[in-house]
């Protein structure tokens, strides 16, 4: 306890775990966002790389709790499904995540979250995107780009949940697949920061602490995501990710 203190002062831990409960609700609800709101909130009062660290252990938990609600063997289907997205996801996550302290990430953020943030407002407005007869070629490229933002930024999830509700994803399985590609990938995200430095034994306490109140908040929203239909879950889901595109391209633009 003494060294997290050392690290970060009382105040600040009690507003990141409110940050951890908040960041748990919504992806319990939803599926996703869980980086994002670490992210956005953490990096007000932390450095980058401290926020950084503190979403990795939380996300890694959360994501395995979510891949195996349904069991495992529902989640082994969902990784042969999409393995294509996965394979290729990781891949260029752990690539770009060696460039985090070095690579501008500027221009990525908006790439991604101008796509993003348009295709959640034209759905939310009730035109109605959707892809029929997905391809290897649309999967391994939406996984790409997904691997190359999660490596730089920790948020991976934006462009994995467009492409699963372009698809017209049932709930249940969008939040289990979800699950799957994000704690795939966090175990990635875990590797690589190891060795970006990132993950470490100063930051490593911190990152625990928070898995506490990540998970109770994952709880919270998984009883309200069992109360909603498939309609009341699509129109939850566009809003969280335009909000997320909108937070992508704030990012972009004020670095």
């Amino acid at each position: 306890m003494s060294a997290l203190f050392s690290l970060i002062s009382p105040a600040d831990l009690a507003a990141a775990f409110g940050i951890a409960l908040l960041a748990g609700t919504v992806k319990g609800l939803v599926g996703f966002a869980m980086p994002m709101i670490f992210i956005s909130g953490l990096s007000m009062f932390l450095a980058p790389d401290l926020a950084l660290a503190g979403l990795i252990l939380p996300t890694l938990v959360t994501n395995g709790i979510q891949a195996l609600r349904q069991g495992p063997q529902a989640a082994l289907a969902s990784i042969g499904k999409f393995r294509v997205f996965l394979l290729i996801g990781l891949m260029c996550l752990l690539l770009s995540a060696q460039s985090v302290r070095v690579l501008p990430q500027q221009a990525l953020l908006l790439v991604i979250g101008v796509p993003v943030t348009a295709f959640a407002f034209i759905q939310l407005m009730g035109k109605t995107f959707t892809i029929g007869n997905p391809t290897r070629r649309s999967e391994a490229m939406v996984g790409g780009i997904a691997g190359l933002i999660g490596g730089v930024s920790g948020v991976w999830g934006p462009p994995t949940v467009a492409y699963l509700t372009a698809l017209g994803t049932e709930k249940t399985e969008q939040i289990r697949v979800q699950g799957v590609i994000y704690g795939l990938g966090a175990v990635a995200l875990l590797l690589a920061h190891v060795g970006s430095g990132v993950m470490r034994a100063e930051t490593a306490p911190f990152s625990l602490a928070l898995i506490v109140p990540a998970v109770a908040g994952m709880w919270i929203g998984g009883q309200l995501h069992d109360r909603i239909d498939q309609v009341l879950f699509r129109r939850a889901t566009l809003v969280v990710l335009l909000i997320a595109g909108l937070n992508l391209l704030r990012r972009g633009l004020l670095m």
